[in-house]
C-alpha cells in the first residue's frame, strides 16, 4: 500500500493558501460596500478548515515526494483547488449551479478563459477579482510545474528544459526554492507594470489590475461581456499585445537575462520561431482583412489582426472583434493557431512551439538519413543534441494530443452540438485558449448554452491539456499503481 500522506499534507497547505487568497476579493467587496463579502468569508472559512484538518491529520516528520507521489500531487492539487475555488461562484451573486461553478473555476485555474457567465458587467467586484486571481495563480502555477516538475517526470520532451551537467537553466537556478521566489517576483513585477500601463492608457483602477492579471497569465478573463471591445482603445490593445507575448515566452529565459546572460532571449530557438510565426500570421491576416473584409484604412485591419491573432496564438482569449466574420480563410487560421500555443516554460497552453519545431527538424533529419543511409545526422535544440528518447517522448505527446482532441470532439457532438462548435470547443479546451468558433461559443458568445455533460467533458479536457496530458493519463494506467 502506497503512502500518500505527504501528498494530502501538502494539499491541505495549498487549501489554506487558497482560503487566504479568498480574503482578497472579500476585502474588495468590503471596500466597494458590496454584499458578497460574507459569502467569500464563508467560502474561505470552509476551505481553510478542511485544509487545516488535512494539513495536521496527515503530517509526517519527513516529507518525501517520489515520482509516483509527484504525479498524484500534481493531479489532485489542481482538481481540489478547482473544487474549492468554485464555492464563491455558488454562494455569491454569480449564483451559478455547481456544474457551471466548477467549469468557471477550472477554466480560471487552467488559464483557459472559457466562461459561462453572461452578466459580467453586472457582477460585484469581488467575484470579478476572484476570476482574475484564479488565472493569475494558475499562470504562475503552470510555470513552476513546467520548469520544476515536468522535466523531472520526462513528460512530452520537457526534459529538454532540464538536463543534468549541461543545463544552462540549472546554472541560473541552482535550487528550486530560489527558482520559485525569483519567478514569483518577476511575475508580480510584470503584472504591476502591465496594470500601471493599462491605468495610464485609460482603464479604471479595478479593470487595470484585473486585466493585468489575466493578461500576463495569458488567461483571458475580462470584467466585461464584450472583452476589449468595451475599451475600444488602440493603445490599450497594443500594450496588451506586448504583455500577452511576454506571458508566452519562457520565464526562465527572462531570469537568465537578469542574471547577466543578455543574449539569452535572442538565442533561444523557440522564441525566435514564435516571433517569426506571430509576425507572419499578423501580416497575412492584415492583408486578407484589408482585401476582403474591412473597408477602412490598413491600420484598422492591422489592429484587428494583431490583437486577435496574438490573443488566440498565445491562448489568452481576449477579443476585440467578432472574428467569425473574417470568412473561411480567417476561421481556418484561427482554428489552426489554437493548437500551436507559445513557448515551453510560459503560461500558455497548446502543443508548444518547441515540440512543433523539433517534429519538423526530426522529419528533416529522417529525410537526410533516407537519402544518405551512411551519414550521421543529429537533431538539435538550442545547440544541444536531442536524443531518440526525447524525440519519442514528443512524438507520443503529439499523438495523444490529437487523439484526445478527436475523442473530445466526438463526445461533444454526441450532445447534439454542430461540427464547428464541437471541433472548436475541443480545440480550445485542450489548448487552453478560451473562446471557440461559431455562433454558440464564438467571441460574441460563451459556453453557458452548452449541455451540462458537455461542460464536464470540456472541464476535464482543459485540465488534461493544462497538465501536459501524460501527467494526468499516467495515473489511469494499471502499472502506475503496482508496487
Amino acid at each position: 500500500m502506497r503512502d500518500f500522506r505527504s501528498v494530502i499534507h501538502i494539499i491541505g497547505l495549498l487549501l489554506c493558501i487558497e482560503a487566504t487568497a479568498m480574503m482578497i476579493p472579500m476585502g474588495i467587496d468590503v471596500l466597494y460596500q458590496n454584499s458578497d463579502w460574507d459569502e467569500f468569508f464563508l467560502s474561505g472559512l470552509i476551505t481553510f478548515f478542511i485544509g487545516l484538518v488535512l494539513y495536521y491529520s496527515f503530517r509526517k516528520k519527513k516529507i518525501v515526494i517520489k515520482i509516483r507521489e509527484a504525479f498524484v500531487l500534481t493531479i489532485l492539487s489542481w482538481i481540489i483547488i478547482a473544487v474549492f475555488a468554485s464555492l464563491p461562484f455558488v454562494f455569491t451573486s454569480a449564483n451559478l449551479n455547481y456544474t457551471d461553478a466548477f467549469f468557471e473555476s477550472i477554466s480560471g485555474i487552467t488559464t483557459t478563459g472559457s466562461t459561462v457567465i453572461t452578466n459580467l458587467d453586472e457582477l460585484q467586484h469581488g467575484i470579478l477579482m476572484w476570476r482574475s486571481l484564479l488565472q493569475w495563480f494558475g499562470g504562475i502555477g503552470i510555470i513552476v510545474l513546467a520548469m520544476a516538475i515536468l522535466p523531472t517526470l520526462q513528460i512530452g520532451g520537457m526534459q529538454l528544459l532540464h538536463m543534468e551537467h549541461d543545463d544552462p537553466y540549472e546554472k541560473t537556478l541552482p535550487k528550486i526554492n530560489q527558482f520559485v521566489i525569483e519567478i514569483f517576483t518577476l511575475y508580480s513585477i510584470l503584472t504591476l507594470i502591465c496594470a500601471l500601463l493599462y491605468f495610464i492608457l485609460g482603464m479604471n483602477g479595478f479593470d487595470s489590475i484585473a486585466h493585468a492579471m489575466t493578461t500576463i497569465s495569458t488567461g483571458g478573463f475580462s470584467t466585461h461581456n464584450s472583452s476589449f471591445v468595451f475599451f475600444d482603445s488602440f493603445s490599450i490593445e497594443m500594450s496588451s499585445i506586448i504583455f500577452m507575448i511576454i506571458g508566452s515566452l519562457p520565464f526562465v529565459v527572462f531570469l537568465k537575462f537578469f542574471h547577466g546572460e543578455k543574449n539569452s532571449i535572442f538565442k533561444d530557438d523557440q522564441i525566435k520561431l514564435f516571433i517569426m510565426i506571430l509576425i507572419f500570421l499578423i501580416l497575412i491576416n492584415s492583408f486578407w482583412l484589408q482585401s476582403n473584409i474591412v473597408d477602412k484604412e490598413f491600420i484598422h485591419s492591422f489592429r484587428l489582426a494583431a490583437f486577435n491573432i496574438t490573443s488566440i496564438l498565445t491562448g489568452t482569449g481576449f477579443t476585440s472583434t467578432n472574428y467569425n466574420m473574417w470568412g473561411g480563410f480567417g476561421l481556418v487560421i484561427m482554428i489552426i493557431i489554437m493548437f500551436v500555443g507559445g513557448c515551453a516554460g510560459s503560461t500558455t497552453g497548446g502543443i508548444k512551439i518547441f515540440r512543433l519545431q523539433l517534429l519538423f527538424r526530426g522529419s528533416k533529419t529522417q529525410i537526410k538519413k533516407i537519402t544518405h543511409p551512411h551519414g550521421v545526422f543529429l537533431t538539435t535544440f538550442n545547440g544541444r543534441t536531442v536524443t531518440d528518447e526525447t524525440f519519442n517522448s514528443i512524438m507520443g505527446f503529439f499523438f495523444m494530443y490529437i487523439l484526445i482532441f478527436i475523442l473530445a470532439s466526438i463526445a461533444l457532438s454526441s450532445f447534439g452540438l454542430d461540427f464547428l462548435t464541437s471541433f472548436s470547443a475541443a480545440a480550445s479546451a485542450i489548448s487552453n485558449v478560451g473562446p471557440g468558433l461559431g455562433s454558440t461559443i464564438g467571441p460574441d458568445s460563451n459556453y453557458s448554452n452548452l449541455p451540462n455533460g458537455a461542460k464536464w467533458i470540456l472541464s476535464f479536457t482543459m485540465l488534461i491539456g493544462r497538465l501536459e496530458l501524460f501527467t494526468f493519463l499516467v495515473i489511469l494506467s494499471v502499472s502506475f499503481w503496482k508496487k
